[in-house]
């Protein structure tokens, strides 16, 4: 189907005074007195907005045609009384029983050809024409029966759409696939030569020999995968769009969103995609605990949300108070902790810090997943944390509406992450994520911001620009790119980039294709490296992952060569001027230190500085307001005192800020 015009205001959503504080609400595990406590822990801990209904469809139409929204109304007219504004979900993301019980077709197929059973949470696909006829009438009830309730803010449309399973291989999502490849290509001559079925005699006669590509004898074709993967993103997309467009019809005036999970471990769903159906992104983000360094990849995640919405502030819908009940060990947070997350996000671009759930289960999959009212209630350390955090972020209401400041720009595409990773290339233990990761700690750790651009952005904001193994890119985003170099911009390209195009047909000519002329170099071959072994260049660096046999036009720098056999000698960094600008290429992977050495190259070259003078480690972000206010955020992570260069208001103690950041604490100065 078409998308829906975004005709809706999110002048709703943001009617909301001050930062929105709250979480996922789950009135319908707990008693009537329960729910009545709930109110007023909800009044002492400064909520301000709650998700509802997002896994009620079971108990609103306990038997098909047959409804219950008694229980409903009261919470919603409790929370209204109460001045909690609400995100109503529209209850589809888990069909109830009696739904898949009498249409299995709805359930999920592998690619080895198992149904998975219901029993669990998300038991469906969104290819199901069965599934959506049930989806939609639901939203149209919930949407005809909430339309005007004073306390409906939000849309909250289904609920984390691609978790658990994002592929799907039944029959109904092979035709649905064969006609989104019909409409993409419009001839099957077109898709054999996008395929490049001429390859092992895969070519097609007509649409209807096409399947997904499931368990098969050996390495499946790359073309049909990466549209696999472009379809799945669709048609959870299109999923989306249906039941948006009833939302739209019911309440033109009421903002939607869905929450989405940018991490750097989610790639099912290609989110810069999905952004233009979003009057708000929303996200959830859970730390790693393993992780000795959560709140790195937290940064990380917070700036790839902070892209995907253009810059515009966002909503964190989900994260925890403590310990979650999914990983391995599920560690809680250490003091303090579950404050530095909270005001992280908020450091880079959210106005909303929400939690799942509300009140810590008591039965049930995630029972033992933190929550703010824990299992111990009122006398314990999460809950006297979360008044705190409510009483932070009320003394943080002039922040609301400002963006975040960044002259650097990451260049980030789904595509080629997908593309990227695929099977038969000459390291398939490459990750497209290693050398962006290594570059956005080393800025972190400088206190300067990256901000995350799809390849089609306008760079002309941006003073310097990284280039992470973009290992497929179309002709307009690296003229793009060239163009950014050409006025003044540097532009660094990392190994594995601008190797193929869109369809995934090698540039020929010479590695990396798309680049070639801008970098002024030319790789004739690969020398990928095995895992735990490294290369030395000459500048001392230690590069892993990558090689390669790389020649230097006469008007390109090298900066630093290989040292080991074959390639001794052979240019490693290099540097040519570009108009007003210069472009960099990396042709490996460097160390830590490597990658901080560069770093500093390059943001001097830009003449990018960090967001204030620090004691080294401490997070630092600003935001700005459309008036001209700005908010320095200063994030101690260490245990250790910190001093931070800046002159203002420090907002959370209401006192003019002394220049030192106790341990584990967060400082935000209101700027003079």
């Amino acid at each position: 189907m078409t998308s829906p015009e975004n005709t809706s205001s999110p002048s709703v959503w943001n009617s909301i005074d001050g930062l929105a504080y709250g979480g996922d609400y789950n009135p319908e595990q707990w008693p009537q007195d329960i729910r009545l406590e709930d109110i007023e822990l909800m009044k002492e801990a400064g909520v301000n907005f709650l998700s509802v209904a997002i896994f009620s469809w079971g108990l609103l139409e306990p038997t098909e045609g047959t409804y219950d929204f008694g229980w409903l109304d009261d919470v919603l007219d409790n929370l209204h009384g109460a001045g909690i504004k609400v995100a109503l979900a529209t209850a589809t993301a888990s069909p109830p029983a009696w739904l898949a019980r009498k249409h299995p077709e709805i359930l999920p197929v592998t690619a080895e050809g198992v149904r998975l059973e219901r029993g669990s949470r998300r038991h469906y696909t969104p290819s199901s024409a069965v599934y959506r006829k049930y989806a939609t009438a639901m939203t149209r009830v919930i949407a005809e029966r909430y339309k005007d309730h004073p306390a409906l803010a939000l849309w909250h449309v289904d609920n984390e759409l691609g978790c658990h399973v994002g592929e799907f291989y039944g029959e109904e999502d092979a035709a649905a696939f064969r006609a989104w490849l019909e409409r993409r290509y419009g001839s099957i001559e077109a898709l054999n030569e996008s395929w490049g079925t001429a390859f092992w005699s895969q070519h097609y006669a007509s649409f209807e020999e096409i399947i997904p590509p499931g368990a098969a004898p050996t390495t499946l074709n790359p073309g049909q995968q990466l549209d696999f993967a472009r379809f799945n993103s669709w048609v959870f997309m299109d999923y989306y769009r249906e039941l948006l467009a009833v939302i739209r019809e019911v309440t033109p005036a009421i903002p939607a969103t869905t929450n989405f999970m940018v991490s750097s471990a989610t790639k099912a769903l290609d989110y810069f995609d999905w952004s233009k159906d979003m009057d708000v992104i929303a996200n959830d983000h859970y730390l790693v605990a393993a992780d000795p360094e959560r709140e790195i990849e937290l940064a990380f995640s917070a700036d790839l949300t902070r892209g995907v919405a253009g810059g515009r502030p966002w909503i964190l819908m989900e994260h925890s108070t403590s310990a979650v009940n999914w990983q391995p060990h599920n560690q809680p947070k250490m003091p303090g902790e579950m404050l530095r997350n909270s005001l992280a996000h908020v450091a880079r671009g959210a106005d909303a810090v929400m939690f799942f759930q509300w009140r810590q289960s008591k039965a049930g999959s995630e029972k033992f997943h933190s929550a703010m009212v824990p299992h111990g209630g009122r006398d314990t350390q999460v809950w006297r944390n979360v008044v705190d955090l409510g009483e932070a972020l009320a003394r943080l209401e002039p922040v609301k509406g400002s963006r975040v400041e960044s002259r650097v720009a990451m260049v980030f595409d789904y595509e080629a992450w997908w593309a990227s990773e695929l099977d038969s290339h000459p390291n398939n233990s490459l990750k497209y994520l290693d050398t962006m990761r290594a570059f956005h700690r080393s800025l972190y750790l400088r206190g300067i911001t990256a901000d995350f651009v799809h390849p089609s952005a306008d760079f002309s904001e941006y003073d310097l620009i990284l280039v992470c193994t973009l290992y497929s890119v179309t002709d307009q985003a690296a003229a793009s790119i060239s163009a950014a170099a050409d006025r003044g911009a540097t532009v660094l390209i990392s190994y594995f980039s601008g190797i193929v195009d869109e369809r995934d047909h090698v540039r020929l000519g010479g590695y990396p294709g798309a680049f070639r002329d801008l970098l002024g170099i030319r790789s004739e071959e690969f020398h990928p490296l095995f895992p735990g072994t490294s290369v030395t260049l000459s500048d001392g660096t230690t590069g892993s992952v990558w090689s390669e046999h790389v020649h230097a036009a006469v008007n390109t720098e090298v900066l630093a060569t290989f040292t080991d056999y074959p390639l001794d000698g052979v240019p490693a960094l290099t540097r040519r001027s570009v108009g007003h600008g210069s472009a960099w290429y990396l042709a490996t992977l460097p160390d830590a230190a490597g990658i901080d050495a560069l770093t500093a190259r390059l943001v001097d070259e830009a003449r990018v500085t960090a967001v204030a003078e620090a004691t080294a480690g401490v997070e630092l972000s600003r935001r700005r307001a459309g008036d001209g206010r700005s908010f320095l955020f200063a994030i101690n992570h260490s245990r250790e005192d910190v001093t931070v260069k800046a002159d203002g208001a420090e907002l959370l103690s209401g006192l003019r800020f002394t220049g030192v950041v106790p341990a584990g604490a967060v400082a935000v100065i209101a700027e003079d």
